[in-house]
């Protein structure tokens, strides 16, 4: 008899979700997903000044604040059709990739592993055959026993003192934990590593942001960092090198850690690559401009219909037609006036609260669609991508994983493994080594252009009179966003950011398509309906960060049930 449970909220995400599932056998046979607050900013927004929109949408979420920045001043950019400097492109890649290198770091191992790792179990491994693994799999210089044991005894101290800290709630000893106590050492130890590099990273974007998060150099027009070689109180030689020294230490890590770590806790959970697929139209934009126009880019983007890669279509650039003819959102199960399916130019945020209904509105979320259907966007759909655009990196990466896979597991494991779950993640990491590539690229290509005398980074905008649209894209950490804009007379008349936790975490949409949450839930199995540690894997593999997608809360606090979440 199908059972029916409540995860609310979901936690180790940005904002609130709530997930509930039907459960027949073990398995998922139907989902739905409810984002719990509304998000307002594109009311508060109405009337300003465009040029000021960036620092407002960073506010949207206290984590995904770049990414907004620069989606929004390039949304104002396309309306006015202004060009930017070269040297403030490359400053701006470095930024948004440095942004999105922390994100990825922390979803792997902060908010993410604990589905997967058995930290309890940990405490229970023999520390030299840990190290011994570490140092098989790769080179990395701090998978030495001293410091794998440092680590264990720590850990050991944590649980005889009944004190687990950041461990505590977890699902130890769930029967769904599969690996072994010296996996679970070995990938425990990189959690606490993963720590000190997401700051080194992070120190990236402060000092080219001027802080973070909530960045501060970034203009419609380019970037406010001046560049003299010769002034210490601007962007010199020196801070640069600087910035280059931290993303080295940190592509070490990535590469020789992270990258060993997701192959390992794949290789462990092959089962899990039959699930958590969902929706399989995949989309993703081309990012990291390298010319003042925004037609060339260091990564490819493109649109995949159901996962059939021969009928991969390439988007050439940002300003594609095909991205601003074929977005629409829809809101007949979202809390919004109305049952519409329309442009996001001509999107409303008018919120009509009518309560918590599986078979007439239920989320605050709005539906996107490409094409009239769902899409998924994410690491997943990009990595997809690029690689069959042919982008060498993430070949390169995306092989070696699985390869590497393919010899712990002792079968041959393909591409096809990444539509699932812990594909899913594994897409997530490869992309952060592929934001190490182009960060070099465009440190590369800055200290070139200084070298040439290019100092310019910023043009400034000129506002007409009368009505122009924009649209600014922009492939995040957690897929494709979009701010769209609407100025008349120099003013902001309408504005909409659809997010990528909009497309993932949407509603069904008007056609009552499940969205990509809901669609890929349905099939996992559930080994224990009040433990749904399951549910948690597949829903944590998206990155869910809600604050971007909504922004309320039920003044009520209303019960509705609890589970055990992390």
């Amino acid at each position: 008899m199908a059972k029916k449970i409540t995860i609310d909220p979901v936690t180790r995400i940005e904002g609130h979700l709530r997930i509930d599932c039907e459960v027949d056998n073990g398995k998922v046979t139907n989902a739905w997903s409810s984002g719990q607050m509304w998000r307002g900013i594109e009311v508060i927004l109405k009337g300003r000044d465009p040029r000021d929109a960036w620092a407002y949408t960073q506010r949207i979420c206290g984590v995904c604040t770049t990414v907004h920045a620069i989606a929004s001043v390039r949304a104002v950019e396309d309306a006015l059709d202004l060009e930017i400097p070269v040297n403030a492109q490359l400053i701006r890649n470095l930024i948004i990739a440095g942004h999105g290198i922390h994100d990825h770091i922390v979803h792997f191992y902060q908010l993410c592993a604990l589905d997967w790792v058995d930290i309890v179990s940990a405490t229970k491994a023999d520390a030299r055959s840990a190290s011994a693994l570490g140092q098989k799999l790769s080179g990395w210089r701090r998978n030495g026993y001293q410091e794998i044991k440092a680590v264990q005894d720590r850990l050991k101290k944590f649980i005889s003192s009944g004190q687990l800290g950041i461990f505590a709630s977890g699902y130890w000893g769930h029967p769904a934990m599969k690996l072994s106590p010296e996996v679970n050492l070995l990938a425990a130890t990189h959690y606490l590593q993963a720590l000190e590099y997401q700051r080194k990273i992070n120190q990236v974007v402060a000092i080219l942001g001027s802080k973070t998060p909530h960045v501060q150099t970034l203009a419609v027009g380019g970037v406010t960092n001046a560049i003299n070689p010769d002034s210490p109180s601007t962007l010199t030689i020196e801070k640069l090198f600087n910035v280059k020294t931290l993303i080295d230490e940190v592509g070490d890590f990535i590469k020789q850690a992270m990258l060993t770590d997701v192959a390992a806790i794949g290789a462990n959970y092959a089962d899990w690559t039959t699930y958590g697929a969902g929706v399989l139209n995949y989309l993703s934009v081309p990012d990291m401009p390298m010319d003042s126009k925004g037609t060339e880019y260091q990564l490819a983007g493109g649109y995949i219909p159901n996962g059939d890669i021969s009928q991969f279509a390439p988007i050439a650039s940002q300003t594609d037609p095909v991205l601003y003819d074929n977005i629409k959102e829809s809101i007949k199960h979202a809390w919004y006036d109305g049952d519409w399916d329309r442009s996001p130019y001509d999107g409303e945020t008018e919120p009509n609260y009518t309560g918590y209904d599986y078979e007439d509105k239920y989320s605050w979320v709005k539906s996107p669609t490409f094409r009239g259907e769902p899409a998924q966007v994410g690491p997943l759909p990009h990595v997809v991508a690029m690689y069959l655009a042919g982008h060498a990196g993430t070949k390169e990466y995306v092989d070696s994983t699985l390869a590497t896979v393919s010899s712990l597991a002792g079968t041959t494991v393909g591409i096809e493994a990444l539509h699932s779950t812990i594909g899913r993640i594994a897409a997530r990491v490869i992309r952060c080594a592929v934001l190490y590539d182009t960060m070099s690229v465009s440190w590369q290509a800055l200290i070139d252009n200084i070298g040439k005398g290019e100092m310019d980074t910023f043009n400034a905008p000129v506002f007409p009179s009368g009505e122009q649209r924009g649209v600014g894209f922009h492939e995040a950490p957690r897929g494709m966003l979009s701010h769209w804009i609407v100025i008349e007379n120099g003013k902001i008349k309408n504005y909409q950011a659809v997010v990528p936790s909009t497309w993932n975490a949407g509603p069904r949409n008007g056609q009552d398509a499940l969205g990509p949450y809901e669609a890929s839930l349905v099939g996992n199995p559930i080994a224990d309906a009040e433990l749904p540690l399951e549910v948690l894997r597949t829903v944590h593999s998206f990155d869910p960060c809600l604050a971007c997608a909504i922004h309320l809360v039920d003044n009520k606090r209303t019960p509705i049930g609890k589970v055990k979440v992390l």
